[in-house]
């Protein structure tokens, strides 16, 4: 199929198919719409980012677009250059509004209309306007923007029907007042009213299209939209006293440090009782214990051992201690596939729920300090479920500085799913005192190593501009489609990779490699690190994935003190090969390689501090001595916050 000459971002459309482009802010629900018309899923997200790339799909013998969620068509950044190119070439837009936010969405709704597209509007999340008492006179607002207007709820699909039967009843609407002689005069030299409206802006891109210098206009052609946009609203919209629903006073509350805070940590911990206590203990001891290894292995291993003998070398590669009939396939689906789902079913609810961007906002001062800003908090969230796409979507920050910054604590201090999954299930039979030991050191770690590549790399945090979507119930099917096709992605990622980390361990074994690596690396884990030789074996695994090496610790007979000592450097390891190679994608080999370095460095450091601490202030390994272990990493931590800030203090230029 032929790419469209028309649109400067390479979509593939059918000769003669028209283009049904979907336009609109972010979180206006755009996604919803375009699995309804086309068919086919897309990632539903409440949180920037992941809408970047441009979507396509067959809407009979049409093709729907969807574009990435903006406030505005321009040049101001990469969203926006690729929505105003789409957009331009579209033969009808499909603009979705949110009816919460109207004021704000009709901005991007006049500036489309002004580019003489024809255009219907989805007046969207009409049941969140009735609950927080916002009353939209649909046909007042159909006959001012001089559209089409149909109101819709997306997650019910009410209005949906209506949607596609009145879809090429778009049409161009009424211009900015006071634009359509201007635009006339251009439409000779620029060929398109879309072209003559951006050039009037000033549009770098567009002048230089059709080489001559940008507008001026912009602010006044930008006022006079802002105006026309008041005076609409003003008009069709109005306000009850039904505007203080639970959801908006909830909503407030999440976002405030006295009330927000609490709300945040008990949800993390109705997800560690969740993910960390029932599934890795109940669902797992059924998983793994009962079905895999009581059941599957048994039949595997006399099944293959009539044809191979299991002492041979392929025996043991195949169904020996690391087979890759065996332990891959048991680890895979008995040990990690329900930790994975556990872990999406909770970040799904979060996202469908609006509550993820109200996270970002209530951490935006804490993660300033790091050198980040609220929306940092997206791909560290993200990198619990996996630290490969998470480092992808640091794409989303605003600078170099930010994203050197974010992937740099992905790879040291954040577990993914699978791995946070088998963590949780080792910690949890530890102990309290264990987990507060575990967590303030992971913890720790990321604010030293944050709060000092915010004082050494140049620059400062950008401010955070995030918005934040209608608090509501999740719906149950959006939340199970995304856990299915999530867990779906990781297990298709996950298995490869698995069986070649299966193969490379078992062949090391067969060949007595495994064992000649133990005793190279016996002075970090027998004596700086206090762990059993094998233990080398697991960190081995880890550089195939992460969490293969984590599920390695779970064979090994660990006093409680060394299995924190473990969890904390497997988790502080380097990252596995899959999101190595995204690092060097999407750094340079320099930095990349800088930061492989460091995390392994930072890993053995810090797990042999805890080793020696321990061995210096409880010599017996009892419990009750661990309080001053914790305290040696609060105050270590707060000395180098404080150095920091002292620094900064005296080189302002670090920050500017």
């Amino acid at each position: 199929m032929p790419a469209d000459h028309n649109c400067h971002v390479q979509l593939n459309i059918p000769p003669g198919a028209r283009k049904i482009v979907l336009a609109g802010n972010p979180n206006t629900g755009k996604s919803v719409f375009f699995n309804y018309l086309t068919g086919m899923y897309v990632d539903v997200s409440n949180y920037p980012g992941t809408t970047l790339e441009v979507y396509s799909g067959r809407f009979g013998s049409d093709v729907v677009i969807d574009t990435p969620g903006v406030y505005g068509i321009s040049s101001f950044n990469d969203e926006e250059s690729i929505a105003r190119d789409i957009i331009l070439s579209a033969d009808l837009v499909l603009n979705i509004v949110s009816a919460v936010h109207l004021e704000r969405d009709l901005f991007l709704t006049q500036q489309i209309i002004d580019t003489g597209v024809p255009v219907i509007v989805a007046l969207n999340m009409m049941d969140d306007a009735r609950r927080a008492g916002i009353q939209v006179d649909v046909d007042r607002l159909s006959e001012l923007l001089g559209v089409p207007v149909i109101p819709t709820v997306a997650v019910k699909k009410e209005g949906f029907d209506r949607v596609k039967r009145e879809l090429w009843s778009a049409r161009p609407g009424h211009a900015t007042p006071g634009l359509e002689g201007e635009l006339a005069r251009l439409l000779d030299r620029v060929g398109t009213q879309g072209e003559a409206l951006l050039l009037l802006e000033g549009d770098p891109v567009i002048a230089a299209r059709h080489g001559c210098a940008p507008g001026t206009r912009r602010e006044e052609i930008y006022r006079r939209r802002r105006e026309r946009v008041n005076e609409i609203y003003r008009e069709v919209v109005r306000e009850t006293s039904l505007g203080d629903s639970f959801a908006a006073v909830l909503g407030r509350l999440m976002i405030k440090p006295s009330t927000g805070i609490p709300m945040l940590l008990l949800a993390l911990w109705a997800m560690y009782k969740a993910i960390g206590v029932f599934i890795a203990g109940t669902v797992v001891g059924v998983t793994e214990g009962t079905i895999m290894q009581g059941i599957y292995e048994p039949a595997v291993r006399q099944f293959v051992g009539q044809f191979i003998p299991p002492s041979s070398a392929p025996g043991a590669i195949l169904i020996g201690e690391f087979g890759l009939l065996t332990m891959t396939v048991t680890y895979l689906l008995g040990l990690l596939m329900p930790l994975v789902v556990g872990f999406y079913f909770f970040l799904s609810l979060f996202e469908d729920s609006g509550y993820l961007p109200r996270i970002a906002t209530l951490v935006d001062r804490l993660l300033t300090s790091i050198g980040l800003n609220g929306r940092g908090v997206i791909p560290l969230i993200l990198g619990f479920g996996c630290v490969t796409m998470a480092t992808i979507t640091t794409r989303l920050l605003s600078s170099d500085r930010e994203k050197i910054i974010a992937i740099f604590l992905l790879g040291l201090t954040i577990p993914c799913s699978a791995q946070l999954g088998v963590i949780a299930g080792m910690l949890a039979g530890l102990g309290p005192q264990y987990v507060t030991l575990y967590v303030l050191v992971i913890f720790s770690v990321l604010v030293m190593a944050g709060t000092l590549l915010s004082t050494l790399l140049p620059g400062r945090s950008a401010d955070l501009l995030i918005d934040l979507p209608p608090l509501r119930l999740p719906r149950l099917d959006n939340v199970l489609k995304k856990t299915g096709v999530k867990s779906y992605h990781f297990l298709k990622e996950a298995a490869p990779l698995f069986a070649l980390g299966a193969l490379i361990i078992s062949t090391f074994q067969v060949a007595g490699i495994l064992e000649h690596l133990q005793k190279l690396l016996a002075p970090l884990t027998a004596g700086w690190l206090n762990l059993p030789r094998e233990t080398a074996t697991a960190f081995i695994m880890g550089i195939v994935r992460r969490d293969f090496g984590a599920a390695g610790l779970t064979s090994l007979n660990l006093n409680p003190l060394q299995t924190v000592v473990a969890l904390v450097t497997i988790t502080l390891f380097v990252p596995c090969i899959a999101s190595i190679l995204v690092i060097f994608k999407e750094r340079s080999k320099k930095e990349a390689a800088l930061i492989w370095g460091s995390s392994c460095a930072t890993a053995f450091l810090i797990g042999g501090l805890i080793a020696q601490l321990t061995r210096l202030f409880s010599p017996d390994g009892a419990s009750f001595q661990l309080v001053p272990v914790m305290l040696v990493f609060a105050m270590l931590t707060l000395a180098v916050v404080g150095l920091c800030r002292l620094f900064r203090r005296f080189r302002p230029s670090a920050d500017t």
